[in-house]
């Protein structure tokens, strides 16, 4: 992963990024993230962009010098312009409502699910089938559409279920009718 650990990241206008002690953090129009550095990693910081460098060149350390990079990058991101994800309902009666600041869904279950808030993530449904998730946190944001989707995944038969917007569900055939 070292590949990846060169790469400068760019910092756009707005964005801060100072550190203290073994934690890096990010501050943004949007909000505030933290990035713990690992062992043997730093970074050097220009006007407009930072560089992070490893102390050796053991396996681990090249691991953690890409996984640090891209935790910053991520958190830059996030600060200046947040992440989003955008999930479907596909099925009869398969539908999302706004609850106060938690969802409340109906999946096909005999009760209704109800998703509450989770601090740093917003939920909008702008129709009955769509759930848009927005944060500043790029692995929260992807942890709770992920949750949401496994309550009740795609099946492969009719396609009905939660998925990602721009997710293709293979098919299956299913039986043949007897003849």
């Amino acid at each position: 992963m070292s590949k990846i650990g060169r790469t400068p990241i760019s910092i756009p206008s707005g964005v801060t990024l100072t550190q203290t002690g073994r934690v890096a953090v990010v501050k943004g129009s949007k909000g505030e993230l933290s990035v713990t550095l690992l062992n043997g990693i730093s970074f050097t910081q220009t006007a407009e962009e930072v560089s992070v460098t490893r102390s050796n060149d053991t396996r681990q350390s090249k691991a953690n010098h890409g996984l640090i990079r891209s935790l910053l990058q991520n958190a830059t991101v996030g600060v200046s312009a947040g992440f989003t994800k955008t999930l479907k309902l596909v099925g009869t009666g398969y539908r999302a409502q706004a609850k106060g600041s938690g969802i409340s869904l109906a999946l096909g279950y005999s009760h209704p699910i109800i998703q509450p808030a989770v601090t740093g993530i917003t939920f909008s449904v702008p129709d009955t089938e769509t759930i848009i998730i927005t944060g500043i946190d790029k692995q929260r944001v992807g942890q709770i559409a992920a949750e949401i989707r496994a309550m009740r995944p795609p099946e492969p038969y009719k396609g009905k279920g939660v998925r990602y917007e721009g997710e293709v569900v293979k098919r299956k055939q299913g039986k043949a009718a007897a003849a």
